[in-house]
């Protein structure tokens, strides 16, 4: 057998340890996906940079794993998600894609990134068809199923003693889910159901349809710049004072710097409120407006929320993402949500609190998301039953 000199021999060491040091340091390869651009295109940054804000107090690392976060905009188009999604899993290898900000693309891009073997977890849309019968495994929300986000404005509308509502959303899979929210806690009489065209910017037709009805209390769900407009045009009729605009996902942290005084008196619906008291969640608010100059949303919140879970699952499994051991890790949510309780049901969505979060002033005279308190203490979705999983 040949020998080999020593020197050559030395050389041949150190780069059989550099290559497996420089294997070793390969960073966790972790997707985003979601909506950068356009009308909505906040609601998908506010979940991007809190995410990045996540790592960011957790040292750069989740689970002690450095990471590499690769992020792609699918411009709220369900054939691009997929597209981007396929990238993201054949080309660039990920183990796990997060983020996904509509309900439209949820529902394209789920099957084909759960199908691979790859973990989503979901920090927005939550639509209902993967919420029962279509859960898998391979998939967490930090966020809520559709129908949970609008329920406790419709028990809040119950308890108001409101008979006659009027309800209005987009027409796509959020806004049915939003609707059918609501009414299964509301129980009054839905004047109508009113679907609009998704970004639409002009509703002064369907706003005097509405006015005509003469409804005790107007119900809407309509995020990002259809908010904007729905709320300036619902306060240039005249209404805002005269009949109560309840809502969720409409007035928030994406769309309130926008609003300003103009929203003042609306009543929402979330399972987070900036001003929520707990340690976490001022450390989160205060280096959130300190880095990006603004109010974080629930958007926000729930990204966060993904970035801590992740690290609390990573930890547990020494940053390994095999597919059995990482799921229970998941499972176990041993983090603090900035939102409060949170844990995870069978479908692997989260049982948690829904308050009531008004637009009122703060102590300093600027229009502010205020939380007057809980509306569904530990919440489950309606459709867990559905979902054969343990």
């Amino acid at each position: 057998m040949m020998k080999l000199p020593v020197k050559s021999f030395s050389l041949a060491c150190a780069l059989t340890l550099t290559s497996v040091a420089s294997y070793a340091q390969q960073p966790l390869k972790i997707g985003f996906l979601g909506t950068l651009s356009g009308p909505a295109g906040a609601l998908g940054q506010d979940q991007y940079d809190a995410f990045m804000l996540g790592i960011e107090h957790l040292g750069g690392k989740l689970g002690n794993s450095t990471v590499q976060v690769l992020k792609e905009d699918d411009q709220l188009k369900p054939d691009l998600g997929v597209e981007l999604a396929k990238k993201l899993i054949e080309k660039e290898k990920v183990g796990i894609i997060t983020g996904v900000t509509f309900s439209n693309v949820m529902m394209a891009v789920h099957k084909p990134i759960t199908d691979s073997g790859v973990f989503l977890i979901g920090s927005n849309a939550g639509p209902t068809p993967i919420t029962g019968k279509g859960c898998s495994p391979m998939y967490f929300s930090t966020s809520w199923n559709n129908d949970s986000l609008h329920e406790s404005m419709g028990a809040y509308a119950r308890e108001q003693g409101y008979k006659r509502v009027y309800l209005m959303a987009p027409n796509y899979q959020a806004g049915k889910d939003a609707l059918a929210g609501f009414k299964a806690q509301y129980k009054g009489t839905a004047l109508d159901e009113v679907y609009t065209q998704i970004n639409q910017p002009d509703y002064s037709a369907e706003i005097a349809q509405m006015q005509a009805a003469k409804p005790d209390a107007v119900y809407v769900f309509y995020p990002g710049g259809m908010g904007v407009n729905f709320v300036k045009q619902y306060q240039q009729a005249g209404l805002l004072g005269k009949v109560p605009l309840l809502s969720a996902s409409t007035v928030d942290g994406t769309t309130l710097p926008a609003l300003k005084d103009i929203a003042l008196g609306v009543i929402t619906s979330s399972p987070y409120s900036p001003d929520i008291d707990n340690p976490q969640n001022k450390k989160f608010v205060d280096d959130f407006r300190k880095k990006y100059n603004r109010v974080p949303s629930l958007y926000a919140a729930q990204s966060y929320d993904a970035a801590m879970l992740l690290n609390s699952a990573l930890l547990k499994t020494q940053g390994k993402v095999e597919r059995e051991q990482f799921r229970a890790a998941l499972k176990q949510a041993n983090f603090k949500s900035v939102a409060g309780p949170f844990k995870f049901n069978n479908n692997q969505f989260p049982i948690r609190n829904f308050y009531r979060v008004d637009v009122a002033k703060d102590s300093s005279g600027q229009a502010a998301l205020v939380n007057k308190g809980v509306v569904l203490k530990d919440h489950a979705d309606a459709y867990a039953n559905q979902c054969t999983m343990n």
